[in-house]
């Protein structure tokens, strides 16, 4: 069985650092606790659990769960066995989770007892983590599907073998299937470990989803290649979140720039020893100037964003500390393993200074979308994986994103970016505290370059007095038409603004629909 000395696989990096470290912390969660030897003996008493119920290679079992160390045991378990995980989106409707466990074949699904009310009914086995909801009677728990032996389980798994089924978030029409293989994953772990330094003495708190690719495989999966030690937060909240650092002496923080925000903000903040902090990763956009000279005088430690896609295990570009004040607003240089490039519409590369798509290649790079041949060579045309982002290098070799292909607007003959313009409106007005800027139907422009702001907590926006701001420092075409003020914005339970969401509801602003 030669897989089982050369093969690459995920749980295998549970298996290693239980070896190495047995009485390393490895998850808190909460008042509980687990080092990496009885981590590992739980995942593999699951393992040998779900293979009594005939989980095989290849199967696949659904996951509907919030952060929670039963979350990481699914994970790993799956991944001993060759079984692929398909990880719910606690924000999809249930017509999309439906979807996902058809589209998946999964042959069942583990879930947290609180969210039965949300699930829709299943077929297959109901794998239930009794939890604050109920558990209803005769329900299989997942403590009884384990077995007693704690051994590892010797499983033929390939390489290029599906460790996860990883569905990207749907616009018009149902989210995609992302084929992450454990080649993929692992290698793309010991990248971001190896960029950030991570080792066995690092402390992370995981408070972004799990079931979503940055939080599990940028950050999940290399703290337990290392041996570093996960706390467990189910959700983010300021005041818990600078406990946990100060109290747990957390080195590694994952979190959206609003979080951080929200920490800076908090009314014990100035008061809290966060010393231990090395670094804060932030996630989904560059921050605003302002904001992120205030974290950097604030936390005193290192900050860095990861850029990528699910497609590409995630990360594939960093924008380094040591560039946050140089180049701000840009989205770093690769990571080790992955090369990135500017394709032109016929396949050929563009010099630095050329706008054009961001593409890439490298082992972290999906095995294609499930079941979707067609979209899956769409992606992989002129033998690159092709992002849908717009963006350029510069000079110094830093990647400058520029939008989405979908979020360029087309107005009265112009391409804008969106993001461009949410710069510009950020540095125009200190009260804004969120923007987004998208393009609705208009008689003359097509698409009418729009604003949607939100402002700081009891501030108020002046719509006109924004517009004059922003002709300041905006060619004339790309000065939105109007400002739309709101209370809020909507977003995807990662905290991406859903700009689709934001057309649609404003789509006819300007008399059209």
């Amino acid at each position: 069985m030669r897989s089982l000395i050369q093969r690459i696989n995920v749980g295998d990096s549970l298996t290693r650092t239980a070896a190495l470290r047995p009485s390393s912390p490895a998850v808190v969660d909460g008042p509980r606790s687990w080092d990496y030897a009885a981590l590992n003996a739980w995942v593999n008493r699951l393992a040998h659990g779900l293979t009594a119920r005939g989980y095989a290679r290849g199967d696949a079992l659904g996951l509907a769960s919030a952060n929670s160390a039963e979350f990481l045991a699914v994970y790993y378990a799956c991944a001993k066995l060759g079984v692929v995980c398909v990880p719910m989106n606690l924000g999809w409707r249930p017509d999309e989770v439906t979807y996902v466990l058809e589209h998946s074949r999964a042959r069942g699904i583990v879930v947290e007892s609180q969210l039965l009310d949300w699930l829709p009914a299943v077929t297959g086995d109901l794998i239930v983590v009794p939890g604050t909801g109920t558990v209803p009677h005769g329900a299989l728990t997942l403590d009884a599907v384990l077995a007693d032996d704690t051994s590892e389980p010797e499983v033929e798994v390939a390489d290029d073998d599906a460790i996860s089924y990883l569905y990207t978030s749907g616009t018009t029409s149902f989210p995609k299937g992302v084929v992450g293989s454990h080649k993929a994953i692992y290698l793309g772990s010991m990248s971001g470990a190896l960029e950030a330094g991570w080792n066995a003495d690092d402390r992370f708190v995981a408070m972004m989803p799990m079931f979503h690719t940055a939080q599990l495989n940028a950050f999940c999966t290399p703290a337990v290649l290392v041996g570093a030690t996960i706390h467990v937060h189910r959700g983010f909240d300021p005041g818990a979140f600078l406990d946990t650092i100060e109290r747990e002496k957390i080195t590694q923080v994952f979190g959206l720039p609003m979080m951080f925000r929200a920490a800076l903000e908090h009314p014990s903040f100035a008061a809290r020893d966060l010393s231990s902090l090395k670094r804060a990763v932030y996630a989904m956009a560059p921050m605003p100037d302002a904001l992120i000279r205030a974290c950097l005088e604030g936390f005193r430690c290192d900050f860095a964003l990861l850029f990528g896609q699910t497609e590409m295990s995630p990360v594939t570009t960093l924008f380094r500390p040591e560039h946050q004040l140089t180049h701000i607003g840009a989205v770093g240089t690769p990571i080790v393993g992955v090369q990135v490039g500017i394709m032109g519409p016929t396949g050929e590369l563009l010099p630095a200074g050329e706008q054009g798509e961001i593409v890439y290649r490298g082992p972290s790079t999906m095995n294609g979308y499930l079941r979707n041949p067609e979209a899956t060579a769409e992606a992989f045309t002129y033998g690159w994986f092709h992002s849908g982002d717009v963006g350029r290098f510069d000079d110094d070799g830093v990647l400058w994103f520029a939008d989405r292909y979908k979020d360029v607007i087309k107005t009265g003959g112009e391409n804008v970016a969106s993001i461009e313009v949410e710069k510009a409106v950020y540095a125009a007005d200190p009260r804004v505290a969120e923007v987004v800027v998208v393009g609705l139907p208009h008689e003359r422009w097509t698409e009418a370059v729009t604003a949607v702001v939100v402002p700081k907590p009891g501030e108020t926006i002046d719509e006109g007095e924004l517009l004059v701001a922003l002709k300041q420092n905006l060619d004339g075409y790309k000065v939105p038409k109007a400002v739309i003020v709101a209370s809020e914005l909507p977003k995807t339970s990662t905290g991406k603004i859903q700009k689709n969401v934001v057309r649609d509801a404003h789509s006819t602003h300007y008399g059209s629909s």
